[in-house]
C-alpha cells in the first residue's frame, strides 16, 4: 500500500493526475483485449508491481526510430511508467557509459541473469561476409545476437527492421540484413511497423507480467490484441468501391474515391495493425486520418513489395 501511495505521490509531482493515470490504464487494458475487470490488475502493475523483470534491449541495423518513438511519446509516460516495471540492464540509446564499460555492463547483465532476462532487439541482422556489414565493440551483429538472444527467457523483435528485416533488408542488401528470427532461426514476438505504436510494446510487457505469459501471437508472431485486423476493416475512410450503398451514400462515385485513400495508393486491405485505434502522438492522429494512405510498414518486405508507395496495387 505504501508502495502504492508513493507511486501516486511520484506521478503528481510530474503534472500527472490520478485520473489521467487511470484512463490510460483504462485504454491499454481495451487494446490488449481484457476486460475492463482487469482495469486496476493493470494500473497494479505499475503501481505496486510484484517484480521488475531484466531487461537487455540490443540495437542492431536501425535507425533507432523504435526506442525514440518510446521515449518521446507522453503516454505511456516511460519515465514513470516503463522504466518503473523494468529493469533496463542495458541500452545504448539511454544508458549513461559507453565504450568498454558499457560493453562490460552487457556481459555481466548477460551472465547474471541467464534464463531470466528479456531480450528486446531493435534492427535487423547483417549475415552476408560473416556478419561484416554491421559490429559493435569489434563483434558482429551476428556474433552478439547469437551469443546474447538463446540465452533470454524471450525474445521481443521491436520495429520492422526486427521483425521481418525492414529497409536495410530491401533489395539489393549487399549486407544480406535478415529479421532477427531468420537470422537466428529463433521464434521472436514481432512488434512490427516502421515505427510500431509504443502500446502495443507496452500492452505485451504489462500482458508477461499480469499474466506470467506472453500474448497470443499470429502466423507472422505478431500480438493478435495488436496485428489482429487490417487496417481497413478498422478505417474510418473505409469504402468499397464495388458497392452501391456506399456510393449513394457519398452522393457520387467520385465523392466515395476522395474519401477512401485505397485508389491513391493505401496498402490498408494488405496491412494487419491497430493504427486507426491506437493512434499516434499521444492519441492525437495517425497517417490516413492526416491524409497520408498506409504504406504497409507492419508487413514483410514491405518496402519491396509495396513500393510505390503511389500506386494501387
Amino acid at each position: 500500500m505504501e508502495k502504492e501511495s508513493a507511486f501516486y505521490e511520484k506521478l503528481e509531482s510530474k503534472g500527472i493526475s490520478r485520473r489521467d493515470f487511470m484512463k490510460y490504464c483504462t485504454f491499454l487494458t481495451a487494446t490488449m483485449g481484457l476486460s475492463s475487470s482487469f482495469v486496476p490488475k493493470v494500473a497494479e502493475v505499475f503501481a505496486a508491481p510484484a517484480q521488475r523483470p531484466p531487461v537487455i534491449w540490443l540495437h542492431f541495423g536501425e535507425c533507432t526510430g523504435c526506442s525514440e518513438g518510446l521515449l518521446r511519446s507522453q503516454y505511456p509516460y516511460v519515465d514513470e511508467l516503463v522504466l518503473e516495471i523494468l529493469s533496463i540492464e542495458y541500452h545504448e540509446t539511454i544508458m549513461a557509459s559507453s565504450g568498454q564499460q558499457a560493453e562490460d555492463q552487457l556481459h555481466m547483465a548477460k551472465k547474471k541473469y541467464n534464463g531470466e532476462f528479456i531480450c528486446v532487439v531493435e534492427g535487423s541482422i547483417a549475415t552476408n561476409y560473416d556478419g561484416g556489414y554491421g559490429k559493435i565493440g569489434g563483434r558482429t551483429f551476428l556474433e552478439i545476437a547469437k551469443d546474447v538472444c538463446p540465452k533470454a527467457a524471450a525474445v521481443i523483435a521491436i520495429g520492422a527492421c526486427a521483425t521481418f528485416g525492414g529497409i536495410p533488408a530491401a533489395k539489393p542488401s549487399p549486407g544480406g540484413y535478415k529479421s532477427v528470427g531468420e537470422a537466428l532461426g529463433i521464434k521472436t514476438v514481432n512488434i512490427a511497423g516502421c515505427p510500431p505504436n509504443p502500446v502495443n510494446f507496452v500492452g505485451t510487457i504489462v500482458n508477461y507480467l499480469l499474466l506470467g505469459k506472453l500474448p497470443a501471437l499470429d502466423d507472422l508472431g505478431r500480438p493478435l490484441f495488436a496485428y489482429g485486423k487490417t487496417i481497413h476493416d478498422q478505417c474510418p475512410r473505409r469504402a468499397h468501391f464495388e458497392n452501391d450503398e456506399f456510393v449513394e451514400e457519398f452522393g457520387s462515385e467520385e465523392a466515395a474515391l476522395g474519401y477512401c485513400l485505397y485508389k491513391m495508393g493505401c496498402r490498408g486491405p494488405e496491412t494487419y495493425n491497430n493504427c486507426p485505434i491506437a493512434k499516434f502522438n499521444d492519441g492525437t492522429s495517425w497517417p490516413v486520418e492526416a491524409g497520408a494512405p498506409c504504406i504497409g510498414c507492419s508487413e514483410p518486405n514491405f518496402w519491396d513489395n509495396f513500393t510505390p508507395f503511389y500506386e494501387e496495387l
